[in-house]
């Protein structure tokens, strides 16, 4: 039984933000790129488990890389040099829950876990480096549960 997978989706991660109503009753997503954004966590995490499935309880970590602005780095002869004051931590849109939401909602739609609900801890970072999101699933044991307690 599998315990454990861990994989990288490359790109620019997307959140899973508000819905608008389209009319009847029907809701959809307002950002376009969120359903490949989604679509391309479920594959590397079908990729990443292969036939295997997690079973809850679960553990997420998702660090979240940025492309970093052109303002963090020198010009002139230090152009493509990081400047020693730019930051390594995104504290800019978009937030770090939705972009957890998102890569939750990809998970379930990938099979590998039954329901996100199984996520019982959970840690994100958002940071600058190259565009996309490393994922960290886990299953808990009892032995997690007394390390916290």
């Amino acid at each position: 039984m599998l315990d454990e997978i861990q994989f990288f989706v490359p790109g620019k991660p997307v959140a899973q933000g508000s819905k608008r109503h389209v009319g009847k009753g029907v809701m959809v997503e307002m950002l376009r790129d969120l359903a490949p954004w989604r679509q391309a966590v479920a594959e590397y995490a079908r990729l990443a488990a292969g036939s295997e499935r997690l079973l809850g309880p679960l553990r997420l970590r998702a660090l979240f890389f940025f492309q970093r602005p052109s303002a963090h780095f020198g010009t002139g002869r230090n152009i493509g040099q990081l400047k020693a004051s730019a930051p390594i931590w995104r504290d800019a849109n978009p937030d770090l829950d939705k972009l957890l939401r998102a890569v939750c909602d990809g998970l379930t739609a990938s099979g590998v876990i039954r329901d996100d609900r199984y996520i019982v801890k959970m840690y994100g970072e958002k940071r600058y480096g190259d565009p996309g999101v490393l994922v960290n699933l886990q299953t808990l044991g009892a032995e997690d549960a007394r390390l916290t307690e």
